[in-house]
């Protein structure tokens, strides 16, 4: 078996012990080759039968052998062609691992917004102490409405609920219950979601049906003092529509670790708005990340080697 590693900023580079644990896992006569440049990944991935990392589709179509693509990002739309579709291949993410570090970025960009954080970071004034207590709020038995119940879905939802928050959540599948999770409804419902809810987090993937699901018409069903968090795909929002929200009232702020268009360009309002906090895509940071991943990779192999279904499964035509 050889097996195309793409060094990318999820994991750099792979140590002796790595290498060795991912070859372990892959079986005798295994080899792991490294392409950090595209001209190498194409060469090598002619007759790669894995690949642990991400290539651009005009590689990927040089590929004869491949069987098993591990992607190295939760979401997969940026590498979803439809050779890849139409294919064989598997697919497999780190859908499910990243919960844990989106859902505190999603508490940052919260908390910062509620205790008036960003204001005081942005002009360190004595004097806009009365200002900013008088825009504070508390999240305590406030409503949480959950966009996607996933693997960051019901982490977000964890932490909402140590801070004694009411949680409500929406899932296009037939998603297992969460404790403390007063409901999880199909997206029918996102209407009442909206409407009850104080602050609003998106933990959807992007795919043709939520590329720009939060539009002006959604904005209208929120509370005017709602908080929009997204910190999975900025394409779910649209940006013009969501400016505009802002400065008509529709909804009182927004946490955004990702943004339409991105990256969001120099001067836009949004990366000044008085109730808004913007992160240039950062929320994927961690420490713990390439370790997991690998990790997974690796019993991914053994489960290959087994003819069994892989951690982090895609299915290829829903988009995740």
């Amino acid at each position: 078996m050889k097996i195309l590693y793409t060094p990318n900023l999820i994991v750099p580079s792979l140590g002796a012990d790595e290498r060795a644990k991912i070859l372990e896992a892959a079986g005798p006569g295994a080899t792991l080759v490294e392409a950090r440049e595209a001209a190498r990944q194409r060469a090598e991935i002619v007759d790669a039968e894995v690949l642990f990392g991400r290539v651009l589709p005009e590689v990927l179509a040089a590929n004869r052998r491949l069987r098993y693509y591990h992607s190295l990002g939760a979401g997969v739309d940026a590498i979803l062609s439809p050779e890849l579709v139409e294919s064989d291949v598997i697919l497999a993410s780190e859908k499910g691992e990243v919960g844990v570090h989106l859902a505190e970025h999603a508490f940052a960009l919260l908390l910062g917004l509620t205790r008036g954080v960003h204001t005081a970071l942005r002009a360190p004034e004595w004097g806009l102490r009365e200002p900013i207590r008088r825009e504070q709020r508390e999240l305590y038995e406030q409503t949480m409405g959950v966009v996607g119940f996933g693997g960051t879905g019901r982490e977000v939802a964890r932490r909402a609920l140590g801070f004694r928050m009411r949680v409500l959540a929406l899932d296009i599948e037939d998603v297992p219950r969460e404790p403390g999770v007063e409901a999880i409804w199909k997206p029918d419902r996102l209407p009442d979601l909206l409407g009850a809810s104080d602050v609003v987090v998106i933990a959807l993937p992007l795919t043709k049906a939520t590329r720009h699901l939060f539009t002006r018409d959604l904005f209208r069903r929120m509370r005017p003092s709602a908080i929009l968090i997204n910190v999975t795909r900025g394409e779910i929002v649209y940006g013009d529509d969501l400016l505009a929200a802002l400065g008509e009232g529709l909804l009182w702020g927004a946490g955004l670790d990702v943004t339409d268009p991105e990256p969001l360009p120099p001067g836009h309002p949004l990366w000044t708005h008085p109730r808004v906090i913007v992160t240039p895509h950062t929320a994927g940071g961690s420490p713990r990340r390439a370790g997991r991943a690998i990790r997974t990779f690796c019993e991914n192999l053994r489960r290959l080697r087994a003819g069994e279904p892989p951690l982090g499964l895609i299915d290829k035509r829903k988009g995740y």
